[in-house]
């Protein structure tokens, strides 16, 4: 019986069925590619599924934090993944000056506030940034090109970075906080997904 309610739940996010659904946007994406099309398709499914997490959610759930102490929330986490990618392909890679866009510290959780405004601003940037760093990457001209990353903030260990590292490791925060993604969700509806 509980293994029968699990099954019907983990899906109910996207399928009305229980079964994997062909409209998944994160499916069906390049197959067989080469370097370059594996890591950007790895990140596409990744920025996705924070999308698919945050859907149909109004500024309250958004901003409904995990639990005390955690100032994390799904509109936080949008807030801060939108600074991460702004740090790693405009400031990294493209060695651009720009802020960050969320204030110092822990801003992008702590200003996640349930108002349309802050989840629209936040969407907004995030999206400003997935479009910087599509655009870049697909203009880079190899997957050598390094940023410098001296204070270590991208796990270079201190130096040069790779823009081939630097996705790996976009990758790898997506995916470490599409777990607390989907904790959040289900503390806000009891939805899992898939």
């Amino acid at each position: 019986m509980i293994a029968a309610m699990g099954s019907s739940r983990r899906a109910d996010m996207f399928t009305a069925d229980g079964k994997p659904s062909d409209d998944d946007p994160r499916e069906n994406g390049p197959r067989l590619g080469g370097e370059r099309a594996t890591l950007v398709e790895s990140l596409r499914r990744q920025r996705l599924t924070l999308e698919l997490k945050c859907s149909d959610l109004d500024a309250e759930a958004m901003a409904r934090r995990a639990v005390e102490p955690s100032t994390m929330s799904l509109l936080g986490l949008v807030r801060h993944l939108a600074d991460g990618e702004r740090g790693t392909f405009r400031v990294l890679m493209a060695r651009q000056d720009v802020p960050r866009l969320f204030g110092p510290g822990d801003g992008d959780f702590d200003g996640a506030v349930a108002d349309p405004r802050v989840v629209a601003e936040a969407w907004d940037a995030w999206r400003a940034e997935v479009d910087f760093a599509t655009r870049f990457v697909a203009g880079a001209p190899s997957l050598d090109i390094t940023g410098d990353d001296p204070e270590n903030q991208h796990g270079s260990g201190g130096g040069p970075m790779s823009l081939r590292e630097a996705l790996v490791g976009m990758i790898e925060e997506y995916a470490r906080h599409m777990g607390h993604a989907d904790l959040l969700r289900e503390r806000i509806d009891g939805r899992l997904g898939q």
